[in-house]
C-alpha cells in the first residue's frame, strides 16, 4: 500500500512539472539572403501558432537575414507584417547589422522591432530557457 502511495504521489508530482513546463518559446537565429529560407520561417511561425496559439515566437535577424523584413527586399512582406501583429510573435533586426548594410529603421516592415546586438539576444533568450531553432534549408 505505502508503495502504490509513493508511486501515485511522484506520478502526480511529475505530470504536474510536466504541465507547468508546457512553456512554447522558441527563438530563430535567421542570417540568410535565401527565399527558401524566408519562406521556411514563416510556415514555421505559422505552423507553430495555430498549434499553441500561446507560444511565444521571435526571430531574430543579422547578418544578411535583414531581407526577411526590409521593405523592397522581402519576399514574404505581408505574411511578416500579419504575424508581426500577433502579440506573441515578434521579428527583431540587430541594429549592429542595419548599421553594417546601410538600412534604417524607416526601410522595415511594419511591426518589426530591433535589438542593440542580435548575437546577444539569441542567447539571452536561450538563457532564459527559449528553445533555439538556426533557421537554414
Amino acid at each position: 500500500m505505502k508503495r502504490n502511495t509513493l508511486m501515485l504521489f511522484c506520478f502526480l508530482v511529475v505530470s504536474f512539472v510536466a504541465i507547468a513546463q508546457k512553456d512554447y518559446r522558441v527563438v530563430f537565429d535567421f542570417t540568410s539572403k535565401d527565399t527558401t529560407d524566408q519562406r521556411a520561417v514563416i510556415r514555421w511561425l505559422n505552423e507553430i501558432s495555430k498549434g499553441d496559439p500561446d507560444a511565444k515566437l521571435e526571430v531574430v535577424m543579422y547578418g544578411q537575414g535583414l531581407d526577411l523584413v526590409t521593405q523592397g527586399k522581402s519576399y514574404v512582406p505581408a505574411d511578416v507584417v500579419r504575424l508581426a501583429a500577433n502579440k506573441n510573435i515578434s521579428f527583431r533586426v540587430c541594429e549592429v547589422a542595419m548599421k553594417n548594410h546601410n538600412i534604417d529603421r524607416s526601410q522595415l516592415l511594419e511591426g518589426v522591432g530591433t535589438v542593440p546586438d542580435g548575437i546577444y539576444e539569441v542567447i539571452s533568450k536561450q538563457r532564459e530557457g527559449w528553445g533555439y531553432i538556426k533557421v537554414k534549408n
